[in-house]
């Protein structure tokens, strides 16, 4: 009985910690978050010096990932392309999170006409989708990484005001608002020190679940050509250069950026669903 007790605590930290597909995933998402921050001293090559006498080489000592159709590194623009595929989709995230937060807490707490508009108009945007809307947008003010990540906010926020405002109810039906409110405290300070504290956890949750979707949107809009520049490495506009590649028989600089692209969403899916199983296992 001794020896049982004494590995119970090992075995909670060993849960606590995750799967081994969680850890693989939480790894894969700090080499690419890494590899990002390090891009300009890990890139073998200038990701935009184009050589057309050495066109769609394959992989060798000097270009471990062999070379596009334009004769650019395809390894450099895989680690160049990491600081703007992952750039975006955090200016989303963070952008739809704290306008989510906001929207989804007034709603919750004031109740009555501002819950019927925040509600009415998340439906209305969950109407439209964000694809269409980036589209709209880019097709106004130009392709650049701004206007769609703009467009893909106004997109996400309903999502996040939605799950904000069902926890914000839930909290507020709980006994120590109640206390604080006799104590005196305001709405604004039981919200800000005790109400979004609590529900934070979920709520970051799903803010990197949304990261992925929102990478996988920005892939899709540089790969159509209305997302960065040409000439700035990005890995959806990698897959849409890389076609040229694919018909000549040499899909490699089309199949890594996409095979980052896939990984790296699983990546974000399964740690955000991890971290929101952490959080209804702690509150039950």
């Amino acid at each position: 009985m001794t020896a049982v007790l004494t590995r119970r605590p090992g075995l909670a930290r060993v849960r606590a910690a995750g799967s081994p597909l969680h850890l693989a995933c939480l790894a894969f998402v700090a080499l690419v978050v890494l590899a990002a921050l390090l891009a300009p001293w890990l890139a073998p090559h200038d990701p935009n010096t184009v050589d057309l006498g050495d066109a769609l080489a394959a992989p060798s000592a000097a270009h471990p990932s062999g070379v596009d159709a334009a004769g650019r590194d395809t390894l450099s623009r895989l680690l160049l392309g990491a600081r703007t595929s992952l750039l975006g989709p955090l200016g989303v995230v963070a952008l739809s999170t704290v306008a989510g937060i906001a929207l989804g807490t007034a709603a919750a707490w004031r109740g009555g006409w501002p819950d019927s508009v925040v509600s009415r108009g998340t439906e209305l945007v969950f109407a439209f989708p964000g694809m269409l809307l980036a589209i709209l947008i880019i097709s106004v003010y130009g392709e650049g990484l701004l206007a769609p990540v703009l467009a893909l906010t106004v997109a996400y926020t309903p999502y996040v005001s939605r799950l904000t405002r069902s926890l914000v109810l839930a909290e507020r039906a709980r006994p120590y608002v109640s206390a604080y409110r006799v104590q005196g405290h305001s709405a604004l300070q039981i919200c800000l020190r005790h109400v979004l504290p609590n529900i934070a956890p979920v709520v970051l949750a799903q803010s990197a679940v949304n990261f992925g979707y929102a990478l996988m949107d920005l892939a899709g809009l540089s790969f159509l050509g209305l997302g960065v520049p040409a000439l700035t490495p990005d890995w959806g506009r990698m897959v849409f250069d890389g076609q040229t590649a694919v018909q000549h028989g040499y899909p490699l600089s089309a199949i890594l950026p996409c095979a980052v692209i896939v990984l790296t969403v699983v990546a974000f899916n399964v740690v955000g669903e991890h971290w929101a199983d952490r959080v209804a296992r702690r509150d039950r």
